[in-house]
């Protein structure tokens, strides 16, 4: 159950990265080759944070190895944030900071694998759900973190 939760979540995470992605939306009109621009501007989000890595890679693991890497990310938002749920494979714990989170500040995720439970080589994603402590009724921002791994055998 908790594996099918995560893989909706992770479904629904990467659907809403998409749709902030769109940069501007165009419409083409009846000749070829000619687009216009939508009369209505399409806003981009920046990212609340700037993380200094985006993707870990872990190497080889033998099955049952534990690893532990870090995340580190400095907010980069312009007003204080909080992270208030982080998301992962049942395979990974995440420790986060608690509490607010003042702009210029650096923090980080201190993660740890297990993988008793793999037998294969995987990209884990991490979804981080920030809000402002000013507004939490806005939309959560989502951050989205990996590592990855190869998997080789217990000798």
């Amino acid at each position: 159950m908790k594996k099918m939760f995560c893989h909706s979540l992770i479904g629904l995470v990467l659907l809403a990265a998409m749709a902030c992605h769109i940069a501007t939306k165009t419409t083409a009109t009846a000749q070829v080759g000619t687009i216009q621009p939508a009369s209505t501007p399409v806003s981009i989000i920046a990212a609340p944070v700037a993380w200094t890595q985006k993707l870990i890679d872990l190497g080889t693991i033998k099955k049952g190895e534990k690893r532990s890497t870090q995340f580190e990310f400095t907010n980069t938002s312009g007003v204080p944030l909080k992270i208030y749920h982080v998301d992962a494979c049942e395979c990974t714990r995440v420790e986060f900071p608690r509490g607010v989170i003042p702009p210029g500040e650096k923090r980080r995720l201190d993660v740890l694998f297990d993988s008793e439970k793999k037998d294969a080589s995987e990209t884990i994603s991490i979804n981080v759900f920030f809000e402002k402590p000013s507004a939490p009724t806005d939309a959560p921002m989502i951050e989205v973190v990996q590592y990855k791994y190869e998997f080789g055998t217990r000798e």
